[in-house]
């Protein structure tokens, strides 16, 4: 009984870490926002990650599901020669397709999405989770 209760108590401190790292040259990679105008970017190819969303019954949080699929992305898109990359579409069941472009210092088109979020005295900006 006790072991059950010890296994139980872990799997959220499991479930909360983080197991995905960045790699060399994945942290120069940017992200462009989905809806954001690439048109001057040469398009490399397509990236396909997924990660674990799930630890049995306990569903990891999104955000952290997220955050390695991007991650995973940036470390596979210097592969393709590319430097910027984009979501194709939302992540399902813990895998995502990103699109790779190579924008080669090309200043993309502005987002399509609302103004700058709130901006704080250190210039942090926050925006809302599209969904």
């Amino acid at each position: 009984m006790r072991k059950i209760a010890l296994a139980l108590a872990l799997v959220p401190l499991v479930a909360a870490c983080t197991w995905v790292k960045m790699a060399p040259g994945g942290a120069q990679v940017r992200v462009a926002a989905a809806g954001q105008d690439l048109s001057s970017c040469e398009r490399r190819g397509e990236i396909s990650v997924s990660v674990r969303d799930r630890l049995g019954p306990y569903s990891r949080n999104d955000i952290k599901v997220r955050d390695e699929l991007e991650t995973l992305a940036r470390n596979e898109a210097p592969g393709l020669g590319a430097d910027t990359v984009q979501p194709k579409a939302a992540p399902n069941d813990g895998e995502q397709r990103f699109l790779a472009f190579s924008c080669r210092g090309a200043a993309p088109a502005a987002a399509a999405r609302p103004a700058a979020g709130n901006r704080s005295d250190d210039g942090v900006e926050t925006y809302p989770i599209e969904d």
